[in-house]
C-alpha cells in the first residue's frame, strides 16, 4: 500500500510518500529525519488533538473552547466528543484549567477565557 502525505512538522510542508508493508514504512521525499518519522507515525499510529466546545451551565448559551492537552489515537476522537456532549463545565474558566481529566489517557483544557 502506497500513501501520500503533506508533512506538517515545519513549514517546508514536504510531499512523502510512504509504502507501507506490514510494519515497515519505506518514506520517501522527506528533508529531514522528522518529516520521515511523521510519515511512519501517520501511517502506523496516527494522532490528533481534538478540539471542541463543552457547554458552561452558568451561562446562558454559552460555550468554552477546549482541546486534548495531548494527542489521543485518531481512533479514539469520536469516544472523546461523545464525553465533551455529555459534559458542563462551570464558569469562570481560564485558559490552561483543566476541565475533565483522563479521557483518552489525556486532559481537556480550555483554550480561552470565559467570565
Amino acid at each position: 500500500m502506497t500513501r501520500t502525505l503533506t508533512c506538517i512538522i515545519c513549514p517546508r510542508g514536504c510531499a512523502l510518500t510512504a509504502e507501507i508493508v506490514g510494519e515497515d514504512v519505506r518514506v520517501s521525499g522527506h528533508a529531514c529525519k522528522r518529516g520521515e518519522a511523521y510519515a511512519v507515525n501517520e501511517c502506523l499510529h496516527p494522532m490528533r488533538t481534538v478540539t471542541a466546545t463543552i457547554r458552561v451551565n452558568n451561562r446562558e448559551d454559552t460555550m468554552a473552547a477546549v482541546k486534548t492537552r495531548e494527542p489521543v489515537a485518531k481512533g479514539d476522537m469520536m469516544a472523546v466528543m461523545q464525553m465533551l456532549r455529555s459534559r458542563t463545565v462551570a464558569a469562570p474558566i481560564r485558559i490552561g484549567d483543566i476541565l475533565v481529566q483522563d479521557v483518552c489517557g489525556t486532559d481537556i483544557v480550555a483554550t480561552r477565557d470565559v467570565e
